[in-house]
């Protein structure tokens, strides 16, 4: 921390330039002008105002068209000390039984002062003794925001979603930099596999997870003022005409925080089930759109550079194209700017998906459609139900 650095009080200064004060004039009441640069004032510091004598001629660079009035701009953001933190280093994620370790905590000590240019997570997974989990599940990291109460779940903010590849390690990087308002001060992680092998299987050991985070300081291109939650990450049930999407994911009004210039909406979404009509929705493309303060933003959630992104060398079916995502490979947020009228001190967020039915479903009047020619009901393997996982934030800045 820089030491406070003592300047020369205002009238003083004036004084200086002019070789003389007159002391018979009447006075006028000035702002403060310290000429502290930003980083050397205490942070949150008041600077109380002085009175100038009228007389007193004023500093030509300093003051305003008011002769009495001399004008500092406020203090700018404040770059942070660089930091490494590896809150996770080959830890074991896995499920034996009643030896259920899918989800693991972590607790990590990120700056609590100061702005970053960059915010990276480098993730990487890798193969136990025993070998890895031979299927692709899915994974993420995110933050505990709060603890559930008698028996309610944790609030848990994903920041970085992945999905495992066939049977061999991966690695990759998140940009998490517009995220620095949930990595400040202690906090803690939680990473997830929906793994069901562990030690013991005779289909391996799980996986050893690692992740650090990188954060070089420096003053990003906007910087981040909050991070709202508008949807958690839930499975959102597609194809069901007894169960719609606003079911899942009904319309949300979050509050725009004080000072906000610009707001940006970043969601994760990936589909996923098998065998059903149009093999929903894990292998179809459908439109997915956000409608936020009555303006509709929509993308096709489809990824078809699995080949050239995944991690090479596996099993299965890693190379095919997939509804948003693909086998041993980051999944990308999609992340779009809201516009933002003047004054405006609210955001409605609603979402939706391509109107489908999923006629290859248990208890459809007529079963038709199934993929592979399977029955109507599921299996828990070739035939699963079609659901997209969802979870959205609110990035507002300054």
């Amino acid at each position: 921390m820089q030491a406070a650095v003592m300047r020369p009080h205002p009238i003083s200064l004036l004084c200086f330039l002019a070789f003389a004060c007159s002391t018979q004039s009447s006075t006028k009441t000035a702002k403060d002008v310290s000429g502290a640069a930003p980083d050397a004032a205490a942070p949150g510091a008041d600077l109380a105002s002085d009175s100038v004598e009228a007389d007193a001629p004023p500093a030509p660079d300093d003051v305003s068209d008011d002769p009495g009035t001399l004008d500092v701009p406020p203090p700018g953001p404040v770059p942070g000390v660089d930091a490494e933190l590896t809150p996770f280093d080959a830890t074991p994620i896995y499920f034996a039984g009643e030896d259920n370790k899918r989800s693991v905590d972590s607790t990590a000590a990120f700056p609590e002062e100061g702005t970053y240019a960059s915010i990276a997570l480098d993730l990487e997974l890798s193969c136990p003794s025993g070998g890895c989990d031979p299927w692709d599940r899915r994974g993420s990291l995110g933050v505990v925001t709060a603890v559930g109460a008698d028996g309610a779940p944790d609030t848990v903010v994903e920041v970085a979603r992945f999905i495992t590849p066939f049977g061999v390690g991966m690695s990759g990087t998140f940009d998490l930099t517009d995220l620095r308002p949930l990595l400040k001060g202690t906090v803690t992680l939680r990473a997830f596999i929906d793994t069901w092998v562990g030690p013991g299987s005779q289909y391996g050991d799980g996986w050893l997870l690692s992740a650090k985070f990188r954060l070089t300081g420096g003053i990003p291109a906007r910087v981040p003022l909050a991070v709202v939650p508008i949807f958690t990450e839930r499975s959102v049930v597609y194809g069901d005409p007894d169960r719609p999407v606003g079911h899942f994911a009904p319309a949300f009004t979050a509050a725009v925080p004080v000072g906000t210039t610009a707001v940006a909406l970043r969601s994760f979404i990936t589909g996923h089930g098998q065998g059903n009509a149009a093999n929903c929705a894990e292998f179809c493309g459908k439109e997915h759109t956000f409608v936020v303060g009555g303006t509709p933003t929509s993308t096709l959630l489809w990824r078809d550079d699995c080949v050239s992104t995944a991690a090479p060398k596996q099993q299965g079916s890693w190379q095919y194209p997939r509804a948003g995502w693909c086998p041993g490979a980051n999944v990308h947020p999609w992340t779009f700017d809201v516009a933002l009228g003047a004054d405006q001190t609210a955001l409605t967020v609603g979402y939706a998906i391509e109107p489908y039915e999923n006629t290859c479903r248990p208890n459809t009047e007529k079963c038709t459609g199934c993929a592979f020619g399977n029955p109507c009901e599921y299996d828990g393997g070739m035939h699963t139900e079609p659901f997209f996982q969802l979870s959205t934030l609110l990035i507002a800045y300054q």
